[in-house]
């Protein structure tokens, strides 16, 4: 069974410390909203400061390039029934260059038609 609801609520901007506030600065957009899975981050301060280091390596330093990478996200979201984490990398995929069908596609895995090779071995690793 999914939950239907999140597990830890990301926190209100009322709720924010000092040290949260300082923490979630730099993750504001330009309408000034923040990720939730941010503002969830920020409910464990040391937690986030390791975390940010990593996320940002695989989201922008990894040797994966970022069609291949959001690719595998969605996979990944699609298997684990990750609305939140689906919904977020669809908007990513399609900067990257992921198609609409494409990310449909995704859905259906590895063996559908139109993958190249790589494509569908990075799917199927998922």
């Amino acid at each position: 069974m999914r939950p239907t609801e999140p597990r830890l609520l990301p926190l209100e901007d009322s709720q924010w410390s000092a040290e949260q506030r300082e923490l979630l600065a730099p993750m504001q957009q330009r309408n000034g909203r923040v990720y939730n899975v941010f503002k969830t981050l920020a409910r464990h301060p040391k937690l986030m400061k390791r975390w940010l280091p990593f996320a940002n390596h695989l989201l922008f330093k990894s040797s994966l390039a970022a069609r291949e990478r959001e690719l595998l996200i969605l996979r990944v979201a699609h298997l684990r029934g990750a609305a939140y984490e689906w919904a977020q990398h669809v908007y990513q995929a399609r900067v990257a260059g992921v198609s609409p069908e494409e990310i449909a596609r995704v859905r259906v895995g590895p063996d559908a038609a139109g993958w190249d090779p790589l494509e569908s071995a990075l799917l199927a690793a998922a």
